[in-house]
């Protein structure tokens, strides 16, 4: 019976966590925590779950950063006015989207872990150096990556590594420099990847926890977006080295969202209908809720009436409700033929694919075409087109238009997986933003057609592609200075 009080309180205290400044409020007495919960390894693993749970509960924002400002999503009749306000460059620090507070309560249950798991070796005798350096490992990944999204979406972002335990935290920290945060999880994850467990025994751990391939990926990413090409390689390499993930074939390519957790996966939250673990993407996705529709430019690059994408295309990224409307497939289908949707009693059960073998190759083959290794690069472009079954081409030797071809490659791989609007930022802030104007183009290519000059000059501003920091944390905590931008 203790031990179900103290899961129980454990459980409301990570549950009630909010903002970054308001824990305190909301935490119970400190002595509760710390005396009656970090009491064995078991507690620590428990714990260590509860923060890859906040994390997948993340999926609704990721997809919602990633998509909502790019070019592949269009809105239905019931999106919410946030999201639309979002797509139509109207955003104000009002805006709920501008809200961190659920990214700072992932980053809150890392915190814990890292600093109350080594207490617990003094009370614990079984709890080894072994067990204890791989759950810090697994923490760190899941701290940075969830800091590594709000450098994208806000560039600038408080960095904090203590957790919120007592009345004596100090819950005002000022914001950090976008580099800075980047080298410091950066480092993070280097000193702590050889930690990193290859013991996982199940297909939902070895693709649902960090690993090292998991670790490598986000390195990959970061040095991506921190222009640092040999990096991006390196890391690479290691993850092609590793057994356990390599491209699927092309017959199985829709498979890696129905069911999940295939041999392509790098990472990805977890989900399972049966233990109420229920994702968001069905009810953002699915025709009936009204919400996001394929833009137009995803129906000309999938529908069989423009292009010949056999096995990622229509019925499988994308499926046809009628001549106008296309609805997004790979979070409520059965399988690739855009008819059979997902049964009541697993419909939010697909998988928030982090990483997968084909983002990474052709992180690779980007940061290889920017060092002028052409013929590498497109190697790795062509690989990915023969495993979807279309033609290879071929490209000259100009760094620009293998950004657009890669750009173009990811749209049609990775559509819907919360990448479109990263990559698009990316390329808009390369080689000290002179393609920027090559970003505004694409995206006001998918508004109407009143209000393509606004959005346009709006996105002419490169801190205008981040968001505003929340206006109630702006009032709670007088150290954060709002994103210039949006001081106008």
């Amino acid at each position: 019976m203790k031990n179900k009080i103290k899961y129980i309180i454990i459980a409301l205290t990570l549950m009630l966590q909010t903002g970054c400044n308001d824990w305190v409020e909301l935490m119970p007495p400190n002595g509760l925590v710390r005396e009656e919960f970090w009491q064995s390894k078991e507690d620590v693993e428990a714990m260590l779950m509860g923060a890859y749970s906040a994390l997948s509960s993340l999926d609704n924002l990721f997809f919602i950063h990633g998509e909502a400002r790019g070019d592949m999503v269009d809105d239905d009749t019931n999106l919410s006015g946030n999201i639309r306000d979002m797509m139509n460059g109207n955003i104000y620090p009002d805006n709920w989207y501008a809200n961190w507070q659920d990214f700072y309560t992932v980053i809150n249950y890392a915190n814990e872990i890292i600093a109350n798991a080594p207490g617990v070796q003094s009370v614990d005798d079984t709890f080894t150096d072994y067990q204890l350096q791989g759950f810090l490992a697994e923490a760190y990944f899941i701290r940075s990556l969830t800091y590594f999204y709000l450098v994208r979406i806000y560039n600038e972002v408080p960095y904090v590594t203590e957790p919120s335990e007592t009345d004596e935290s100090f819950f005002y920290p000022e914001k950090s420099s976008a580099e800075n945060v980047l080298n410091s999880i950066s480092e993070d994850l280097r000193n702590n990847r050889q930690y990193l467990s290859s013991d996982f025994i199940s297909i939902r751990q070895i693709k649902g926890r960090a690993s090292k391939a998991a670790c490598n990926a986000l390195l990959a990413d970061i040095a991506l977006w921190q222009f640092e090409y040999e990096k991006v390689i390196e890391y690479v390499q290691e993850i092609e080295m590793d057994e356990f993930s390599k491209l699927v074939s092309a017959d199985m390519w829709f498979y890696m969202f129905y069911p999940g957790n295939s041999n392509e996966s790098i990472f990805e939250l977890q989900f399972d209908e049966r233990q109420s673990q229920r994702n968001s993407t069905y009810g953002m996705t699915n025709y009936d809720s009204h919400n996001f529709l394929a833009s137009n430019k995803a129906i000309e690059m999938f529908s069989l009436q423009f292009a010949d994408e056999p096995f990622r295309g229509q019925g499988a990224t994308v499926s046809k409700e009628n001549e106008t409307t296309y609805t997004i497939w790979k979070y409520v289908g059965l399988s690739p033929d855009g008819v059979t949707t997902r049964p009541s009693n697993i419909s939010n059960t697909a998988n928030w694919i982090v990483y997968r073998h084909a983002d990474v190759l052709l992180m690779k083959a980007e940061a290889l075409s920017q060092l002028e290794r052409f013929e590498e690069a497109l190697s790795i472009l062509n690989r990915v087109r023969d495993r979807a079954g279309v033609n290879a081409i071929s490209l000259p030797n100009s760094a620009t238009a293998y950004e657009d071809a890669i750009l173009n490659e990811r749209a049609l791989e990775l559509a819907y997986e919360g990448k479109r609007w990263f990559d698009l930022v990316r390329m808009g802030r390369r080689n000290d933003y002179a393609r920027s104007s090559n970003l505004v183009n694409m995206i006001i290519e998918n508004v109407p057609a009143t209000q393509k000059r606004v959005l346009g000059s709006k996105l002419t501003n490169p801190m205008g592609w981040y968001m505003p920091i929340y206006e109630d944390e702006l009032e709670r905590n007088k150290y954060l200075e709002q994103n210039p931008y949006y001081l106008r």
